[in-house]
């Protein structure tokens, strides 16, 4: 009787990946052991949501499992921890602290814990948003898998140990300020490179955003809604190539969406001000402007 076939019962690692599928997300097979070697080419294309294909699968060997996170529409934050003579904080420290520079909410979701002491963090990539993996754009040691990129899922095995499972809620989305985060053009590929603090742009910038503001204070009933998503979506723009500081444009875009709020017409409050603005600018920082002076 041959024996050399993985049966269902004894590989937990199939188990994981029917596990994931079930969540809605791709999977395809990692060389035993490993974490960066995908077992199949074109693994973006060929991961599967399908049981049968997985259990062909995971029944010829103890695979790692990839899950494809662009697929997936995944963004997967990957919190590092130092390693030994390193200095700073690690990862989820250090993204603690952006958020609370943003005033940004750090929704508990679908986490895992790594071999090496970090956390993948497991968010849904908002509707109509594209992104692509980032390495120490954010903050060091704070990574991201999106577009193009996959992580390795709860199950798998390493030489450095496992990955777990720690909190198995559903992926909430991933939060505005972190999708402008993730999407900021870095300054090197700026055709005039502009260092922005908080509350500073350059006199382009502003005019544009003073521009935008009076459009919104300037719109007619009827087309409220539509004006103020379009200013901040061209404001977006200018925040995802670094013209403009994300909390400056959003402040001000507030105020002035909130001169528009009337018993009688939208919007009916601040609180969806605040979410047209934050849509608008979100979807215009995935599309940044070439540069300074060029719409």
């Amino acid at each position: 009787m041959d024996t050399t076939a993985t049966t269902v019962n004894d590989n937990p690692l199939m188990q994981w990946a029917l596990y994931l599928a079930a969540m809605g997300w791709p999977v395809f097979p990692l060389r035993p052991g490993t974490k960066r070697q995908p077992a199949v080419k074109d693994w973006e294309n060929r991961a599967t949501r399908d049981p049968g294909r997985i259990r062909r699968c995971w029944s010829a060997d103890r695979y790692n499992i990839g899950v494809a996170t662009g697929p997936a529409r995944l963004v997967v934050v990957d919190l590092d921890a130092p390693k030994d003579g390193q200095d700073g904080p690690d990862g989820a420290d250090a993204l603690a602290e952006l958020a609370a520079e943003r005033g940004g909410p750090l929704p508990a979701t679908f986490t895992v814990a790594t071999p090496s002491g970090g956390r993948h963090w497991y968010y849904r990539c908002p509707p109509g948003v594209r992104l692509r993996n980032t390495q120490g754009h954010i903050r060091a040691r704070v990574d991201t898998r999106a577009g193009g990129g996959y992580v390795v899922g709860p199950g798998s095995t390493t030489p450095e140990g496992g990955y777990e499972l720690l909190d198995e809620r559903d992926p909430v989305d991933l939060p505005a300020w972190l999708v402008q985060a993730c999407a900021v053009r870095p300054a090197a590929t700026l055709s005039t490179p502009v260092q922005i603090r908080s509350g500073d742009t350059s006199a382009y910038a502003t005019a544009a955003l003073r521009g935008e503001c009076q459009r919104v204070r300037d719109a007619q009933p009827g087309r409220h809604n539509e004006v103020l998503s379009s200013a901040a979506y061209t404001i977006g723009r200018k925040v995802g190539a670094g013209l403009i500081d994300h909390h400056t444009a959003r402040a001000d875009l507030i105020t002035a969406g909130n001169t528009l709020i009337g018993p009688e017409h939208w919007p009916p409050n601040a609180r969806e001000v605040a979410r047209v603005v934050d849509a608008g600018l979100v979807k215009g920082a995935t599309n940044p402007v070439p540069g300074k002076g060029v719409a």
